[in-house]
């Protein structure tokens, strides 16, 4: 639980404390301001990160990284997120995602520049609802692949160097195609922008030809290596979930306690205390799942269950706080540009972000009632 944490995580959350308050909270204000754009702030906090070793946490140590694990990685997301930036996105280093663990040419030709910033990724791994199949990938007398198909919703997409797609391969099952963003054949259909800001693709595959070695592991593979990584993204999804519950329940408490124009705050009422208890409730509780199941991570269990089941859980919280604190501070947090109303629209992106709720439910209780896996 996040009071009973080693002395090495504690020392981790201070550090990621400070460099919230000391980097974090004065470039968003730069930024708001208009004192600054949002590149020279990219360039800006990623330097600090470095400096200060938190950006190495999510690279491997083979390539210079720390590797932290799941329940570092936790904390450090939880901590950053309680102080509601929006700047989290630039903190951590690029992971290998799909990647990890890839033989040769793939290391050289992607992994060690993703690794390195050279490169940028996107994962191209769900269909439009009118696609008429699950992109294929048909192989060639002389080993290559020609892909043809369609995905959307692969976020910052339109400035990928190159695509780790999830294709079907007729016969052989489902892998991964790592296909370069320039290859002949490969185009955007549209690009988008969802409620909550983010950017996002629509790929379509018109025969493209990929080479045969670059495929990551080997047909067959592909979905639990995609699932794996999602599984990976979906707690820390949750720990940046629970790091936002607080910030607003900091918000919603400092409003509650200062002065109102009836002469009494409104912590005095009945019904705000009801409604702000509940607020507290849920995030203690999402945010001790999440813990709990960081820690089964450390200690190598199989989570992905316990992921999904926090993924819901903490953003579904996220929702109903942000939605509390909007009744409690009134009809100026409506206001666009006002923080909860931003917070309103990232808290209900998040709620589908790698994964729907109503679809993680039904992959839990089929990893239950099907297959036996999951613990209470």
């Amino acid at each position: 639980m996040p009071e009973s944490l080693p002395p090495d995580l504690v020392a981790l959350r201070e550090c990621c404390e400070r460099f919230a308050r000391d980097v974090l909270m004065p470039r968003q204000a730069a930024l708001a301001a208009g004192q600054v754009d949002e590149a020279t702030v990219r360039v800006a906090v990623t330097q600090a990160a470095r400096e200060t070793g938190v950006f190495a946490m999510t690279q491997p140590k083979s390539f210079g990284g720390r590797e932290a694990g799941p329940l570092a990685l936790t904390v450090a997301r939880d901590t950053l997120a309680g102080y509601n930036t929006g700047l989290d996105a630039y903190v951590f280093g690029p992971g290998p995602g799909v990647l990890a663990g890839c033989d040769e040419p793939l290391r050289s030709l992607y992994l060690h520049p993703l690794l390195a910033g050279e490169k940028r990724s996107g994962f191209a791994f769900t269909e439009p609802d009118d696609a008429e199949h699950f992109t294929r990938a048909v192989p060639t007398a002389d080993g290559a692949f020609l892909v043809s198909g369609r995905k959307s919703y692969v976020t910052r997409g339109g400035d990928a160097d190159f695509i780790n797609t999830l294709v079907d391969v007729p016969g052989q099952g489902r892998a991964l195609l790592v296909i370069d963003a320039c290859s002949p054949g490969l185009s955007i259909e549209r690009r988008f922008e969802t409620l909550d800001g983010s950017h996002h693709v629509a790929f379509r595959f018109d025969a493209v030809r990929v080479p045969g070695d670059r495929m990551i592991g080997r047909p067959g593979e592909g979905l639990p290596r995609a699932l794996g990584q999602i599984g990976d993204t979906r707690l820390a999804i949750a720990a940046r979930a629970v790091g936002l519950s607080r910030w607003t329940i900091d918000f919603t408490r400092a409003h509650l306690q200062s002065p109102h124009h009836s002469g009494t705050s409104l912590s005095a009422r009945e019904g705000v205390r009801l409604r702000y208890a509940d607020m507290r409730i849920r995030t203690f509780a999402a945010r001790s799942m999440v813990y709990r199941t960081a820690r089964l991570g450390e200690a190598g269990a199989n989570a992905i269950n316990e992921g999904s089941a926090c993924k819901v859980y903490a953003t579904e919280t996220l929702g109903e706080v942000v939605d509390s604190a909007i009744q409690l501070v009134g009809g100026k947090a409506l206001t666009v540009g006002h923080p909860l109303e931003r917070l309103y629209r990232q808290a209900r992106a998040l709620r589908t972000a790698e994964g729907a709720s109503d679809v993680l439910r039904l992959s839990l209780a089929r990893g239950d009632l099907d297959l036996g896996k999951g613990v209470l």
